[in-house]
């Protein structure tokens, strides 16, 4: 499955970027020189992606790896945004709006796209930095000894983009909050172990201020999992994998495998291990088959992995792949929020969606 989605990616991506420099030749006012210096620059920006995929980057020193995995997954959006836009303007081409010759050797329309896609990449940062800091509240009949604050998050995706800089700045939003625990529903590694590693990510997540609490996401096996694990238990974080945590004896962890391992246990068989009595949190990376905790009676289930798409109009692929792609919802009982992440993968903007963290506040129903 990963195969194919990687090569209908591919395609997809290779037949946009011929279409977009297609439409770049042919609009730009410069001698065939400078136009093919321009396309064959644009290209090679693009193709830089591949040096991320192939992992060629882990060899390089970890300031060149992160600019050249920038460039090239930035590349990814900047190509979206660039082929919406041919294709506008062929569509206006065609219903006869605007003249074929206004698509060829035409400065002022190229100026214009140009500080147009800038003015969106810029704003599309600006939203990402922007971290949303989103309030939930929830209740339950269960008996609890105290109120709790609880700080949720996914897909922080640290690595050659999100280095230990942005990390210290999310790890004072979440001490601000006083929280009682943290809970991370996966994906906190991009694609390797090793930026983080070098930069000592987990002296950052040492100096939380409440015990955290994760299980694994995709992105772990990407980042081959035995690493990860060892980097969590430096960083001083309980990583569940198909097992529980017990808070207070009020609240229970459950922490569920990544569903790239075929292999993982079943809700059922986890939640089995758990008294009636609990407040049941789970904690899946991926929001797939979410009746499976509405069946087992879990109280709060939290997910990420879809970001929402990260960028319009791809938020609206998401929302028809998922029964739920971003923010809360509920099944009978049982409660569940699908976070957009607090980081993101690859190119750092945010276009139609937000970058978040959740902040929880736990009652028991009679305490109100």
């Amino acid at each position: 499955m990963r195969m194919m989605f990687f090569l209908i990616f591919l395609l997809l991506m290779l037949g946009g970027l011929s279409y977009v420099l297609w439409h770049v030749w042919c609009l730009l006012p410069f001698p065939r020189l400078w136009k093919g210096v321009f396309v064959v620059a644009c290209a090679l920006c693009f193709l830089s992606l591949f040096l991320v995929f192939g992992g060629d980057v882990e060899n390089w020193p970890v300031n060149v790896a992160s600019a050249v995995y920038t460039t090239g997954t930035s590349s990814v959006i900047v190509l979206l945004y660039a082929a919406l836009t041919f294709l506008l303007l062929d569509l206006l081409r065609l219903c006869r709006f605007i003249p074929s010759a206004s698509l060829y050797d035409n400065g002022p329309l190229a100026a214009g796209i140009v500080v147009f896609l800038a003015g969106l990449l810029v704003w599309g940062n600006i939203r990402h930095n922007s971290k949303v800091r989103v309030a939930l509240e929830l209740t339950t009949e269960k008996s609890l000894p105290k109120d709790y604050t609880l700080v949720m998050m996914s897909d922080l995706h640290l690595g050659y983009h999100h280095r230990r800089p942005e990390l210290a700045r999310w790890v004072d939003l979440i001490n601000a909050e006083h929280p009682d625990a943290i809970l991370i529903a996966g994906d906190i590694i991009d694609i390797s172990v090793r930026p983080l590693l070098l930069d000592d990510m987990a002296a950052e997540f040492r100096r939380l201020e409440a015990p955290v609490y994760a299980c694994l996401g995709n992105h772990e096996y990407y980042s081959r999992r035995p690493e990860a694990v060892t980097f969590y238990r430096q960083a001083g974080i309980r990583l569940l994998i198909d097992s529980c945590a017990i808070i207070d004896n009020a609240i229970a962890i459950i922490g569920r495998d990544d569903r790239t391992n075929p292999s993982r246990k079943p809700l059922q068989a986890l939640c089995q291990t758990m008294p009636d009595s609990l407040y049941t949190i789970v904690l899946d990376h991926q929001p797939y088959a979410l009746e499976e905790a509405e069946r087992q009676g879990v109280d709060f289930q939290l997910s990420g992995h879809t970001h929402h798409g990260q960028v319009w109009p791809v938020s609206w692929l998401t929302d028809a792949l998922y029964e739920c792609a971003f923010g809360p919802w509920q099944r009978g009982s049982t409660r569940y929020y699908v976070s957009s992440g607090l980081g993101i993968w690859g190119g750092k903007f945010r276009i139609g969606t937000q970058s978040e963290y959740i902040v929880v506040s736990l009652h028991a129903a009679q305490q109100l």
